[in-house]
């Protein structure tokens, strides 16, 4: 049982991460001056709120703690 809990696991763990890489290369890809209009500010709240996000997930993979998800806003 632990053998296919594991296989599970790194299964959703590949294509999740996976996943969240192309989304943050797509979030890179609005820096794009040319079809965009953007201020440092939007820059460090998207940066932020990423930080947060690995930093979040780093302390549940380190301790058992409530789920919290806040919404990204600019």
């Amino acid at each position: 049982m632990s053998d296919e809990k594991r296989k599970k696991f790194v299964q959703l763990a590949e294509s999740r991460t996976q996943a969240a890489l192309n989304e943050i290369r797509k979030i890179g890809n609005l820096s794009n001056r040319r079809a965009y209009t953007f201020d440092e500010a939007d820059v460090r709240k998207i940066v932020k709120a990423l930080k947060e996000a690995t930093a979040d997930l780093e302390r549940r993979f380190g301790s058992a703690q409530e789920d919290s998800a806040p919404q990204f806003k600019l």
